[in-house]
């Protein structure tokens, strides 16, 4: 009889009208989304501490190494103009791939066992979190483009170009977020967690074209900068972010590869997500 109420959500979800499902299902990760927020508003501090690491990047590696005439950029595009898109990518990237870290602690609370065995879909939990991960992304990007204004880099204004950066940052921090709850799902314990963490992040941020053109990598690198999705959310946002930026690969290539990243490792790490309540 137990078996058979706690069965009952999830028999409704799935009888309900394939419209109604979908319209459930969106709701299920803004659900999952706004308690995630909850606690940057209660505690805003992580995203200050952040910003510093990006600006540190623009403000000191970036100046200095704007002086230096052997970085091709591709036509007259300065170096810091092609190197504040690369920042702000990177800065994703370290929100997203310790993201696990606190999915570890949820588990410790026993907040993770209380979502499973919610009528949510894995699925729904996993993209929630995903989403979460791209809110703080959007606020690294805020923090970036005022940096890069003030340092004098090329922005561009434009309504369609800040859409498309926001759609890359949120996709990147989705694909990053989810590898990050893969790891967690996998080794289950922090310290663990942190060096595994650690040692993903420079591979990651050194194989792409985030501080230099892949033109200039050995051949072996390139094939890994091509496997590497922070690479296509750079191209993309090289493209929209600085004027005189331009993608290699083609928008609609980049913006492709960085949703195919999404989809598989959220499909994979739904899979393994029970896994950290065991």
């Amino acid at each position: 009889m137990k078996s058979q109420e706690l069965d009952a959500p999830s028999r409704a979800a799935a009888e309900a009208p394939p419209q109604n499902r979908g319209a459930s299902f969106v709701r299920q990760c803004l659900a999952l989304t706004e308690m995630e927020m909850r606690k940057l508003r209660h505690d805003p501090t992580e995203l200050v501490t952040r910003a510093l690491q990006p600006m540190l990047w623009l403000a000191v590696f970036g100046e200095v190494f704007s002086r230096v005439r052997a970085i091709p950029t591709g036509g007259s595009l300065r170096y810091l103009d092609f190197l504040a898109p690369g920042v702000l990518a990177q800065s994703v990237l370290f929100i997203g791939i310790f993201y696990g870290i606190a999915v570890i602690w949820e588990r410790d609370l026993g907040i993770v066992h209380k979502l499973l065995v919610s009528p949510a879909p894995r699925v729904a939990l996993v993209l929630g979190k995903a989403l979460s991960g791209g809110v703080r992304g959007l606020s690294q990007g805020f923090a970036v483009y005022l940096l890069a204004w003030i340092l004098g880099v090329g922005i561009k204004w434009g309504p369609s170009d800040l859409v498309g950066v926001a759609v890359a940052i949120l996709l990147g921090a989705a694909a990053f977020s989810t590898l990050s709850l893969i790891i967690a799902c996998i080794v289950r314990t922090r310290e663990r967690f942190m060096g595994i963490g650690q040692l993903l992040t420079m591979p990651l941020f050194f194989a792409s074209n985030a501080i230099y053109p892949i033109s200039i990598m050995p051949g072996w690198l390139r094939v890994l900068a091509r496997l590497n999705p922070l690479t296509y959310e750079v191209d993309a946002m090289r493209a929209l972010m600085v004027r005189g930026g331009s993608t290699i690969f083609g928008m609609g290539f980049d913006f492709a590869m960085l949703l195919v990243s999404s989809l598989v490792l959220a499909v994979i790490a739904s899979r393994l997500y029970p896994n950290l309540a065991r």
